[in-house]
């Protein structure tokens, strides 16, 4: 059934059941929370074993001291194995990415690249594929840097324009990228998209693309999507220095609890302990090193992985499986994707609707990530887009948080359709 395609007396009639059912719903009280892609406590018991590992007592000495800013060796070889770089290439950080992210702009705002112009001296703007991580878009806001946006299709973003913004204004000094498994469309970028990223060219000589390979070992199915090594790339087209790469263990391990990396040409390392050197001693050794003794291989961490998909897999298919039944691929009224990795589903219902679920939801009882966050500034011209989080809520629940969605979904859009 079209949405679209129906008369106003039949679109009245569906609005009035919707409007039944969601005051039923109000009525029950319910507290659902499908808003941040937080790992669920059956995944985070799958990593308990680590607190109980054999072999912390064989762990070298000077890991318990002070030095070694970059890291331990075999976190940053397992780091290596994982990205496709060389373990040189690798810094070790605390539990947070963002973290490093955040101090990477920062750093670059106030001293330059590799002895360049301060970034803050230029008014720095930065590339946003959109829809994206509202993460990275705070950082930007938090520091004034203007945001520019780009659309992403299934390839990736819209590399045309990219291209042309990037050869023009010397002033855009960074792009933001979750490349695999997108947050939160769930898309890879294609080896042409990734080749033309590391092969482009760039007015400002300093310009950085913020490769954040969050999602890097989070299939859902057994067939990985592949992704092209940006750094490889960037070498061979003459732009070593062009990739800031990041990953950690947050939805490996223990989220927030883990340990994490940026990756990087020898020259941006060097540019980066130079500052870190001044910033502090060293982050912590001995819980790297358990991570280590736990983690141990990259095939290792495929097998923890495997257990981590057994549980959060039927929760997407939980999603996507409802909305086919309920809003029905050719409703006219919503889309989504069905992702073979990462943590979100995207769910774009009609233009200017967006909100008005949100609203809705949370009247019912049902967290949402805002709707707008997916954007710079919070603003989606086309008020559409809404990110789903399953991984985090209880099967019973996930049951609930659907049901909810789904007559919100109906609701908003039958009220736009009888108000055009």
């Amino acid at each position: 059934m079209n949405f679209k395609q129906l008369s106003k007396e039949e679109l009245q009639q569906i609005y009035n059941r919707q409007k039944a059912e969601y005051d039923s719903i109000v009525s029950q009280g319910y507290k659902v929370d499908i808003a941040r892609g937080k790992p669920c406590n059956e995944q985070l018991d799958i990593t308990n074993e680590m607190l109980k590992l054999e072999g912390i007592e064989n762990m070298p000495k000077s890991y318990r001291n002070y030095g070694m800013l970059d890291g331990i060796p075999e976190m940053k070889n397992l780091f290596a194995q994982i990205l496709g770089v060389d373990a040189g290439e690798v810094i070790m950080g605390g539990s947070s990415s963002l973290n490093l992210m955040y101090d990477t702009i920062q750093r670059n705002l106030q001293f330059g690249v590799c002895g360049g112009e301060p970034w803050n001296k230029v008014g720095a703007k930065f590339l946003c594929p959109v829809p994206g991580y509202d993460r990275h878009f705070a950082i930007c806001e938090h520091f004034g840097i203007e945001m520019i946006n780009v659309p992403m299709d299934e390839e990736g973003p819209n590399m045309d324009l990219v291209e042309q913004l990037v050869a023009n204004d010397e002033s855009i000094k960074g792009m933001w990228c979750v490349p695999k498994y997108s947050n939160p469309t769930g898309i890879t970028y294609s080896d042409r998209v990734v080749e033309r990223l590391a092969s482009m060219k760039t007015k400002a000589s300093d310009f950085r693309i913020f490769w954040d390979n969050a999602y890097v070992v989070h299939d859902l199915l057994d067939e990985t999507d592949h992704l092209a090594n940006i750094m490889e790339l960037c070498k061979k087209a003459g732009n070593p220095d062009r990739v800031y790469e990041f990953t950690s263990t947050s939805k490996i391990t223990y989220a927030g609890s883990g340990v994490s990396c940026v990756a990087a040409s020898v020259n941006n390392v060097k540019d980066i302990l130079s500052h870190m050197t001044m910033q502090t001693i060293s982050y912590n050794k001995v819980w790297q090193y358990i991570h280590f003794l736990y983690l141990k291989s990259v095939d290792n961490i495929k097998a923890i992985m495997a257990k981590q998909r057994a549980v959060i897999k039927p929760k997407f298919d939980a999603i996507v499986n409802a909305f086919v039944d309920n809003l029905g691929e050719d409703s006219g009224i919503a889309t989504w994707t069905n992702p073979n990795g990462g943590y979100f589903i995207t769910l774009k219902v009609m233009d200017n609707c967006a909100t008005r679920v949100y609203n809705l939801c949370k009247a019912a009882g049902l967290t949402l990530t805002p709707a707008g966050a997916p954007f710079p500034y919070g603003k989606d011209v086309s008020d559409s887009v809404l990110r789903i989080a399953p991984t985090f809520t209880s099967d019973s629940d996930l049951q609930v948080a659907t049901q909810i969605l789904v007559c919100c979904v109906k609701l908003a859009c039958t009220e736009k359709l009888l108000e055009d």
